[in-house]
């Protein structure tokens, strides 16, 4: 299974940060935003990670991460030249993608909570899965219809008049198919090659699995100022309480035995003196 985080996007609802840099750079809480989708991927045991975003925006991507050896994962760098819709990830990342499954997620999504139903879903996949989560907005959103006994049966992009209350997070994973069906569909009205048309292929084939986030998972949508500022105050009151940080990468690669304690030794050193190493030598000395 390979990852893909697609990072682009104008932010235009950001104004005027947008116009300096990505969205998915902006602060949540101590850390950049695209760290939370990474850290799920990572979680997940992916470790081949494609990032998708704009010309202007990749070199700072670059800069942030290089190659990913730190984390003792790849990354690789890919520019969508306009915004063509989230299914061209697919065909923008056929040659990474290869042979492989691949888990979508998108830079602007936060999940937190008890997330192995995520992680099973991405080790074990044949066609297509995708989650329903509860919202009060759902003209907003993709959205999923079920029957009386709980199977999907429809997904309709942003209803007038939804047929349920349950959206579509950007987190995908599909099997190796993904990419002839993102080829093969049409732009939709407003240009776009819409994630929801690929889902709706898999779902005619029988191969569509939605399953419904319960209680006790947040998931956030970062994309106004309010959200961010929601995301933001939600951490820092988790991680104050706890003492433990959320989706702090040189953590996970160590948890994961993505790197050995030697490597951590050297990527703490190498931090400036922050709040952010002092946590690291914490997680150093407990280990």
């Amino acid at each position: 299974m390979k990852g893909i985080i697609l990072a682009g996007g104008a932010g235009s609802r950001l104004y005027p940060v947008s116009k300096i840099y990505s969205k998915q750079l902006t602060l949540i809480y101590d850390k950049p935003l695209i760290y939370y989708p990474l850290s799920i991927l990572m979680l997940s045991g992916i470790r081949e990670i494609l990032i998708i975003s704009n010309q202007e925006t990749i070199p700072l991507y670059e800069k942030l991460f290089e190659n990913g050896s730190e984390l003792g994962i790849k990354i690789e760098y890919a520019v969508q030249s306009a915004p063509n819709g989230i299914a061209e990830s697919f065909i923008i990342g056929e040659k990474f993608i290869g042979k492989d499954g691949v888990t979508l997620i998108l830079g602007d999504n936060i999940f937190y909570g008890n997330l192995d139903f995520i992680y099973r879903a991405m080790n074990n996949i044949d066609g297509a899965v995708i989650f329903g989560y509860r919202v009060t907005d759902p003209e907003r959103y993709g959205i999923v219809e079920f029957d009386d006994s709980g199977k999907a049966i429809s997904i309709e992009e942003k209803p007038k008049k939804p047929r349920s209350n349950f959206a579509v997070p950007g987190l995908y994973v599909y099997d190796n198919k993904v990419v002839s069906i993102a080829k093969s569909i049409k732009p939709s009205a407003r240009g776009e090659l819409e994630i929801t048309d690929v889902n709706n292929e898999y779902l005619k084939s029988g191969k569509l699995r939605v399953e419904k986030i319960g209680r006790g998972v947040a998931w956030l949508d970062t994309g106004t100022p309010e959200s961010l500022l929601q995301a933001s105050n939600f951490f820092g009151v988790i991680e104050d309480r706890q003492g433990l940080k959320v989706a702090c990468l040189e953590e996970i690669a160590l948890k994961k035995n993505f790197i050995d304690r030697k490597k951590f030794e050297s990527i703490v050193a190498g931090i400036p003196n922050s709040l952010y190493k002092t946590y690291l030598e914490k997680i150093l000395n407990e280990n």
